[in-house]
Formats: structure tokens, C-alpha cells, sequence
């Protein structure tokens, strides 16, 4: 019996083959058939990731649909396939290197949770999360016996499994508690801030991550568990954990995790759900799966006094099914529990209930618009020239970081010393890496930009930047370091902007200057959160193009010696661009030339005429108002030169600015308005900077000087204002020169 059972089992597969020329059929051996697999699931699970961009769908909805689609729910059900790229001699080797792959990502999931933060969790998050546990847990057990009364009598119970497991599992934890923290404590203590981890401390908790694998599965609990209870164990503080982070994210998250979710898929078939019986109880699953998380969430929230739109985001948000579901649910596949039929249903499940999320979450959580709240200060421009002066600075690196404390600088003048506040901003893109999620812990607090309190250093050199102009400069500066997708990167800014009652943010433009003066893109994405910022922002805006205001070091306030030019024509946004100019010549060490633009009134081209009759006569009035009140603010201020230019065309406009291109910076309103505006070109290759900074960013203006594009605040953009913005969109990409 036992020799035709041995004769009927296929042989072995080898490792590797001689080749095709030696007649070997690469699909016949392990190593060839193992790559193949891995690049067909990795080209398809990316592929379907490219395509549900646009619904905001986490990565791991991708790799579950394709593992579905590889197995035998769709092209398993060509059995050559099937037998050819998936044959069941290859699937040891497959779940063995996705099972790897798997506990990796697991001791990954330890470091990012962070055990302290558990201790500062207060009440009502405790007793959110019990609600969102008992409650679904105490449907789920009604729905079971649904199941095992029609699709699954043929199940097994485990509960001998679970009371030997679980004793040995505690003691487990509790050796890996007393040996664990003062190893890693130690390592973490021996690797400095700045340098690199030594690859021995790297390779010891790899190799001791795989032993607590091996321990945990000798005593009967699933390997995983190990691996991610030394995770835990890791202290986060300082650069070991990012380390390892960075060591084992790349080739786990993109290369193995896929395969584990094929392996899954490859055990889903979705053609065993048949009948009106079938269909009916994964239906009755999904809602009860999302009746109990969503509801049982929303009621406690409520009685904690959570806002309701709120409550019901972290119900839809605890409602997510990922990899752990598929981890229990394969578990549960091995051990009996469930038949075929009852595991693609709850994979399914667990597909329908991610999927949902991220599009109603999106509907119904605003915090833009949550945060929203009344403060009088939007402005530069105001009547109240003494009060405290608020701007909120963002930056991405470095790079700009000179230029922007050398703005400043300027910005603060030194007529009443202590009106400046200044909230710096650092943004960083959150990507699904697990070293973005660690970050997020550093930085970040209840969801919105963490602001730093107190003296506590910083090691984030970024922030310590600013830091250090604070002491010589005695300017009130709030560091912060926001991390959001590119994609929603805009609200947090106008959140903060709002919660700090800014009067202007200032934005880096999306490229910087080369050596030889030519401007190249930082990265395209950033173009996109400019323009988002300047059609949601709760203040004024200003774009910086940053040539090096100051050169590349913090210039004392001894040693400023700027000419700064702002222009003129008409408009919300000219106003202010004058009133941050006349804020910087307080500063002793600044000159402010007004150049404001006149039309010829001998110029009777039809369209001009036509321009004037046209023209908005609040509008006219509003500027001249503006102009007198500057006017007689520049006749008792000697650092201030008010100049009237009449022109007739813009030719002479642009020869009129090209003689002030020896300045230090050029301040210009984002979309002038008046009639002499009429006759400069307004397309614009930039229109998130309008025509007039365009035109000083070519290269044909010659020029050192940086630009400052402002944009006042209006409740609502209306006019060019906006649908410059809403075409740029419309046209991205068609210009190479932005």
C-alpha cells in the first residue's frame, strides 16, 4: 500500500535546470519557476495598484484581487495555466518563501507600534476600541452558527490547540520581555545619530527574529507571532530601528508579501459560492461584519462625545480588513475550520469591507473644512499695522531653507521687535512604507502636523535650522513636521494655517535653480499641492522662487543690505504684494522701490478702450485708495521710493522691470488686474504663478533675484484667479519649460 501510494506521488522538483538548449524545461524546475512566478505577481499586482490609483485603494486591495485573479476564481480555471505556472509541486516552495516574506513583515508591524503610546491612551479611546472589538465579535459568533448549519458542518474546532498554545505562548512572551529590551537597548545605545548602524547588531536581530519564529511554531502557535513579538520589544528611539527598517522593507513589502497574498488567492475560489444559499450568506457576512464594527464604534463614540461625522469616519476606518484577517483566515483554512466555500466567502468579505473605506471616508471626513473657524487676520494688508504677524513657512529640504531664513529675516523688521511669529512646516510625503509609518509616530499627534512644545531637542537637523535663527534672532518660531500623501498634502497645510490663524503660507515653487541659472523640476507632485493650497487656503499665499535670497547662509541683521522691487498694476494681489514690502522696509537694512504702472492716456487702441470701460470701478477705487494711503506712508519713510511709470504697451512694461533686475527680490501680486494689464500677454506657462513672475522666471529676463508670488485671501476665488488654476490642471504636462 505504502509503495503505490509512494508511485503515484510526483518526484521531486530539482533546484535548477541545464537549460533550454540542453532540452530542460525551465517551468520544470524550482529556482526558474519560483522567478516566474514572482514577476508575473509582482507585474500584475502593480498594475492593478497603477489602476485603482485614482479610487485611493491601498496597495494591498491590488495584491488581493490578484492573487483571486492568478488562482482558481479566473485564470485557474485554465487548468493548462494552472498546472503550468502554479503546478501543486511548486506551492511548498511558494507559501515557504511568502510564509518568510510574511514574518518579516510581521517583526516590520511590531516596530511600528509603539508600546508606549498604548500607556497615554486615554478612556475614551479604550473604550472605542472594546466597543469595536465585543460587539462584532458577539455577531460574528450568531453568523457562525449560520454557517455551520448550512455550508460548514464538515468543520473542526481547534480548542485544543488554542488551551496548549496559549500557556506556552505567555511564557514565551514573558522570556522575551526580561532577555529582549536589554539586548536591543544596548545595541540602540551603540549606534549613533548620523552614522551607521553596525551590520553585525542588523544581522543579530534578523537572525533572532527568525529563532523566535522557530520557537513560536515548535510550540505550537503560528510563527509570526514571534517575530512580531520581538518587533514590539525593539526600542524606537534613535537610528537602530529605522535601520532595520531600512534593511528589510524594500525586498519584503515589494517582493514577498505579494506571494502571500497569491498563495491565498490560489486557495479562493470563488465559483464554489453557488446558489441563492451562497450568495445570501456572504451578503448576511459583509453586513454583519459592518453593521457590528461601524455601529458598535459610532455608539460609543457618540456617548464619548465624539462629533458624529467624526464617529463615523472611525467606524468606517475600523472597518478595514488587511493582512491579519488573511493571516487568521488561512489559519483557519489549515486547521479545518473552514471548508472552500466558507474561505472565499470571508475573503471576500474582507475585500468588499476594504475596498468601501477609503472612497466614504473621503465623502464624509473634511478636516479642512472641519477646522474651519473665523479669525480677522487673513491678510498682510490691515489696518492694525502693530499687531503680531503670523506666517506659516513649508519647506521640503534643505535646499531652501537659507532663502527662507533670510525671508525671515527681512519679514521681521526691527520697528516693533516680537511681532513676528513664525510657524515652520517640513513636509514629507507618507508613503506605505513601514519607515513613513515610523515617522508618523515621530512626528505626528491625534492626526494633524505635531508642533513642538517645549525645549526638548530635535534631531531633525531641518527643524533645528530654524531653531538656531530663533535664539539669534528672537523670532517666535513653532518647527513642525508634517507627513501626508502627496495627494492630500494641501489640507494639512490649510488646517495648520487655520489652526494657527496665519496671515500668509509660503510655499517653495516645484523647481529649483540649476548652476548654470536654468530652472529644472524637485518633483512634478508638488506643483499639484501649490495649486490645491492657492484654491483652498485660509489665508494669503505666497509662492517663493528662490534664486538664494542672501546666498546660502543665515545673513545677520547687521550685515542685510536688500533692494527689494515690488510691482504694481492693480488688484487684491498687488495690494498685498505692496503691503509685504512696506512690512520688510521696517528692517534698516532694506530699500523698497513701488514701481506702479500708468496707461498712456494718449494710447485709443479699441481693445484697450474697451479694457478701461470694462474695468471694475470698485476696483479703481480700491487701488487709488490704496496707492494714496502708501503714498503718504512712503513720503515719511526714506527707505521707501514710490515711483508712477506711464506706459503704452507691454514692451515698455517689460523694459521698465528689466531695469531693476539687479535687485534682491522681486514681490509681484499672483493675477494683477487694470487696464494696462490688459495688454501683457496672460498666458502663462505657470499659471499658479501668474504672468508677471512667469515672465521674471524665463530665460529671457535676465536676472538674480529671487520672486515672491502672493495671492491675497479671498472667502472665495473667483475670476482669472481661478480658472488659471483649474486650467493648469486641465493642461499638466503640456508645457516642458514648468
Amino acid at each position: 500500500m505504502a509503495t503505490n501510494a509512494a508511485a503515484n506521488c510526483p518526484p521531486p522538483m530539482k533546484a535548477t535546470s541545464n537549460g533550454v538548449f540542453q532540452g530542460d524545461d525551465p517551468l520544470h524546475f524550482a529556482l526558474p519557476l519560483v522567478i516566474i512566478q514572482i514577476c508575473l505577481v509582482v507585474v500584475l499586482t502593480r498594475v492593478l495598484a497603477y489602476l485603482l490609483r485614482p479610487l485611493r485603494q491601498p496597495r494591498v486591495i491590488a495584491e488581493i484581487i490578484g492573487g483571486i485573479i492568478l488562482g482558481p476564481s479566473a485564470l485557474g480555471r485554465n487548468k493548462k495555466y494552472l498546472h503550468a505556472v502554479f503546478p501543486p509541486r511548486s506551492l511548498p516552495v511558494l507559501d515557504t518563501l511568502a510564509n518568510l516574506g510574511l514574518l518579516f513583515f510581521l517583526f516590520l508591524v511590531g516596530l511600528e507600534l509603539d508600546p508606549k503610546s498604548l500607556r497615554r491612551t486615554g478612556k475614551k479611546a479604550l473604550n472605542i476600541a472594546l466597543a469595536g472589538i465585543s460587539f462584532p465579535f458577539a455577531l460574528g459568533i450568531g453568523t457562525s452558527f449560520a454557517l455551520r448549519a448550512t455550508i460548514s458542518k464538515d468543520a473542526r474546532a481547534v480548542l485544543r490547540f488554542f488551551r496548549c498554545g496559549s500557556s506556552c505562548g505567555l511564557g514565551f512572551v514573558t522570556l522575551c520581555i526580561f532577555i529582549g529590551p536589554p539586548i536591543f537597548k544596548w545595541m540602540a545605545r551603540h549606534s549613533s545619530e548620523g552614522e551607521s548602524v553596525n551590520e553585525v547588531y542588523v544581522c543579530a536581530t534578523l537572525v533572532a527574529v527568525l529563532a523566535a519564529g522557530l520557537v513560536t511554531d515548535i510550540i505550537g502557535i503560528h510563527a509570526l507571532f514571534g517575530a512580531f513579538v520581538l518587533g514590539v520589544l525593539v526600542p524606537k528611539e534613535g537610528p537602530f530601528a529605522g535601520a532595520l527598517v531600512e534593511k528589510v522593507e524594500d525586498l519584503v513589502s515589494g517582493l514577498f508579501l505579494p506571494l502571500y497574498f497569491v498563495s491565498s488567492g490560489l486557495k479562493t475560489d470563488v465559483a464554489t459560492i453557488r446558489g441563492a444559499q451562497s450568495w445570501g450568506l456572504l451578503a448576511l457576512v459583509i453586513f454583519t461584519a459592518c453593521f457590528g464594527k461601524i455601529v458598535g464604534t459610532v455608539v460609543v463614540a457618540r456617548l464619548c462625545k465624539v462629533p458624529f461625522r467624526e464617529a463615523l469616519t472611525l467606524g468606517f476606518l475600523m472597518n478595514t480588513k488587511g493582512l491579519v484577517e488573511l493571516i487568521v483566515l488561512n489559519i483557519g483554512r489549515d486547521r479545518g475550520v473552514l471548508n472552500d466555500q466558507a474561505f472565499a466567502i470571508m475573503v471576500l468579505m474582507a475585500l468588499v469591507t476594504t475596498f468601501i473605506t477609503t472612497p466614504i471616508v473621503m465623502a464624509i471626513y473634511k478636516p479642512a473644512r472641519m477646522a474651519r473657524s473665523e479669525y480677522r487676520h487673513r491678510t498682510i494688508q490691515r489696518k492694525e499695522a502693530s499687531s503680531q504677524l503670523r506666517l506659516l513657512t513649508c519647506f521640503h529640504s534643505t535646499r531652501s531653507i537659507p532663502t527662507l531664513i533670510n525671508l525671515m529675516e527681512a519679514s521681521r523688521g526691527t520697528a516693533n521687535r516680537g511681532r513676528l511669529r513664525v510657524y515652520a512646516m517640513h513636509l514629507m510625503e507618507l508613503t506605505e512604507r513601514s519607515s513613513a509609518i515610523l515617522m508618523v509616530h515621530k512626528a505626528r499627534k491625534n492626526g494633524l502636523p505635531f508642533w513642538k512644545k517645549g525645549q526638548e531637542n530635535d534631531p531633525n537637523h531641518l527643524v533645528v535650522a530654524f531653531e538656531a535663527f530663533q535664539q539669534l534672532c528672537q523670532v517666535s518660531i513653532s518647527p513642525t513636521t508634517a507627513i501626508s500623501p502627496m495627494s492630500t498634502m494641501h489640507e494639512d497645510i490649510c488646517t495648520s494655517a487655520e489652526t494657527k490663524r496665519t496671515a500668509m503660507i509660503i510655499l517653495p515653487f516645484h523647481k529649483h535653480q540649476r548652476l548654470d541659472g536654468q530652472f529644472e523640476t524637485t518633483r512634478a507632485e508638488l506643483r499639484h499641492v501649490n495649486r490645491k493650497v492657492l484654491e483652498h487656503a485660509p489665508c494669503s499665499v505666497g509662492i517663493l522662487v528662490d534664486r538664494g535670497l542672501g546666498g546660502t547662509a543665515h545673513v545677520s541683521a547687521s550685515n542685510v543690505d536688500y533692494t527689494i522691487t515690488a510691482i504694481f498694476f492693480g488688484g487684491p494681489d498687488d495690494c498685498e504684494a505692496v503691503s509685504y514690502g512696506a512690512l520688510m522696509a521696517e528692517h534698516p537694512g532694506i530699500s523698497l522701490n513701488i514701481v506702479r504702472f500708468i496707461i498712456d492716456p494718449k494710447v485709443v487702441e479699441e481693445s484697450v478702450q474697451l479694457d478701461i470701460d470694462q474695468y471694475d470701478p470698485e476696483t479703481r477705487s480700491n487701488n487709488e485708495e490704496f496707492i494714496s494711503d502708501f503714498k503718504q506712508k512712503a513720503s515719511k519713510d526714506s527707505s521707501i521710493t514710490f515711483r508712477e511709470v506711464v506706459v503704452s504697451n507691454a514692451d515698455e512694461v517689460i523694459d521698465e522691470i528689466q531695469t531693476h533686475s539687479r535687485c534682491n527680490l522681486f514681490l509681484v501680486g499672483r493675477i494683477p488686474e487694470g487696464p494696462i494689464f490688459s495688454s501683457v500677454n496672460k498666458r502663462s506657462e505657470c499659471p499658479e504663478l501668474g504672468p508677471i513672475a512667469s515672465m521674471l522666471m524665463s530665460p529671457e529676463f535676465s536676472t538674480m533675484a529671487s520672486v515672491l508670488v502672493v495671492q491675497q485671501y479671498r472667502r472665495q476665488l473667483t475670476g482669472d484667479s481661478l480658472t488659471s488654476l483649474r486650467e493648469g490642471e486641465m493642461k499638466e504636462g503640456e508645457y516642458d519649460s514648468c
